[in-house]
């Protein structure tokens, strides 16, 4: 039986939504602002599908994922289909003067067993402040990337 934790971190960015947008849809870039993302590969026969790969210290991941829901200019929604179970959103809010809000939620699974141990403050803290800095870098690619 597992438990699914979840994260949420929220970043404004100095760009129109619609460059936010479509910076982050372009999921195979993923990986130059998600640290722990060492690739991104689109299925060639149905764009809805994705092979991702997760490396960080040595410990590798992979896993299948699907859109099950995109509202261009506000949400991509996925969840996995093998492998690490996961599943999040990216949301985007319009805000005037040529800004967005971005905010990340990832949800992924672990044994019951382990989630008193895994759900502590302290790793807490850490998967929020590694998520937070994929959202600081993806600002400033989108702040370098404005035309």
């Amino acid at each position: 039986m597992s438990d699914w934790l979840e994260h949420s971190v929220e970043v404004e960015v100095a760009v129109p939504v619609e460059l936010a947008w479509k910076l982050w849809s372009d999921l195979e870039l993923m990986p130059l602002w998600m640290k722990w993302i060492e690739s991104v590969e689109l299925n060639p026969e149905d764009p809805s599908l994705s092979r991702w790969k997760l490396a960080s210290n040595g410990l590798e991941f992979s896993w299948n994922s699907r859109i099950v829901k995109l509202v261009p200019h506000q949400i991509i929604q996925w969840e996995s289909v093998d492998g690490l179970p996961n599943r999040g959103a990216i949301r985007f809010y319009d805000r005037s003067g040529g800004t967005c809000i971005v905010r990340l939620s990832v949800s992924y699974a672990v044994p019951s067993i382990l989630k008193k141990i895994i759900d502590g403050p302290f790793l807490r803290k850490i998967v929020d402040s590694s998520l937070l800095g994929d959202l600081e870098r993806f600002r400033q690619y989108a702040i370098e990337h404005k035309s």
